[in-house]
C-alpha cells in the first residue's frame, strides 16, 4: 500500500503507507471515533494488512478531537435487540480485534491525539509505545456499564501499574490524565498539544529508518514470552464480557446511558 491507495478497502479507517510506515486512522470523528461494528471488521483487516506490508512500523490514532471513545454501545444493544447468538457474534469478533493486537509482528506505536475510552485504553496495553499528547485522557468505565475489563487489560495493567493503581481504573472507573498515565507506565511519553504531531512523527520517521527485520524480530522475542498467556487471558475476559452484555445490571445501564444522552 502507498499512500492513500487503501482509501477504497475502508468506510470507517484512513489507511496509508509513507516514509515506511503504515497509519491506521479511526475516522469516525462525527462519533469520536467510537468503534462500530463495521470498524472492528476494519480494524482487524487493517492490521493483518500492515503486518505484511514492506512498512517498518505502524501507528495508529484518531480523526479530530477524540483518539477513540470505545465500543459504540449502538452495537451492544443491536445484539441484544437480535438475541444470544448476535451476541455471541459480537464477542468473537471483539475476540479476533484483540487477538489482532496481540499478534501483529511488527512495532505498533499508539499516537493519542485526545481522549481515549474503553476498548481503546485497554488495547494500549498491547502496543508496544504509546505516545500522548497533554490533553488526552484515559478512561476506562466499564463497572459503571455493568461490564468487566477486557483487552487483556485484566493482566497487563496490574503488571505495568501495580494492582492497587489497576484497580482504581478498571474496577472503579478512576480517569487517568496522560500525565498519569505516563506515571503508571501506560504511556510511554507525554508532549505538548501545540508541538505534539511535529515532534511525534519527526520521531516516528526517524524510527522507520531502522532495520525492518531486526525491529521485527525484536519485537516478536519480547511478544513471545508472554503471547500464550495474552490469548488465554483475552479468551476468558471475552467469556466474562459476554456475559456481562446479557445481564440485567448492563441492560440497566446501557438503557440509563442513552436517556441520559437522550435528554442532552
Amino acid at each position: 500500500m502507498s499512500a492513500g491507495n487503501a482509501a477504497g478497502l475502508f468506510k470507517t479507517l484512513v489507511v496509508t503507507t509513507e516514509d515506511n510506515i503504515t497509519t491506521i486512522r479511526y475516522n469516525r470523528p462525527h462519533k469520536k471515533n467510537a468503534i462500530s461494528y463495521v470498524m472492528y471488521l476494519e480494524i482487524v483487516k487493517a492490521l493483518e494488512l500492515a503486518g505484511k506490508d514492506e512498512s517498518v512500523i505502524a501507528v495508529i490514532t484518531g480523526t479530530g478531537d477524540y483518539y477513540c471513545s470505545g465500543n459504540d454501545l449502538t452495537n451492544a444493544t443491536k445484539a441484544m435487540e437480535h438475541g444470544l447468538e448476535k451476541v455471541k457474534n459480537m464477542n468473537f469478533l471483539f475476540r479476533d480485534f484483540v487477538r489482532a493486537f496481540i499478534d501483529f509482528p511488527k512495532p505498533l506505536i499508539a499516537v493519542v491525539n485526545g481522549h481515549a475510552v474503553g476498548a481503546a485504553v485497554t488495547v494500549l496495553g498491547l502496543a508496544d509505545m504509546v505516545y500522548a499528547t497533554e490533553r488526552a485522557t484515559f478512561h476506562t468505565p466499564f463497572t459503571k456499564l455493568g461490564l468487566c475489563p477486557e483487552g487483556c487489560s485484566s493482566y497487563i495493567f496490574p503488571k505495568i501499574m501495580g494492582p492497587a493503581k489497576a484497580s482504581e481504573m478498571l474496577i472503579f472507573g478512576k480517569k487517568l490524565s496522560a500525565t498519569e498515565a505516563c506515571l503508571r507506565g501506560l504511556v510511554t511519553e507525554v508532549f505538548p498539544d501545540s508541538t505534539f504531531q511535529t515532534e511525534v512523527w519527526k520521531r516516528l520517521k526517524a524510527y522507520a529508518q531502522l532495520p525492518r527485520d531486526s525491529l521485527a524480530l525484536s519485537k516478536q522475542l519480547i511478544r513471545s514470552v508472554e503471547k500464550e498467556k495474552l490469548h488465554a487471558v483475552n479468551d476468558r475476559e471475552c467469556e466474562q464480557v459476554a456475559e456481562r452484555t446479557t445481564s440485567e445490571e448492563c441492560l440497566n445501564a446501557v438503557s440509563s446511558f442513552f436517556q441520559a444522552r437522550s435528554k442532552l
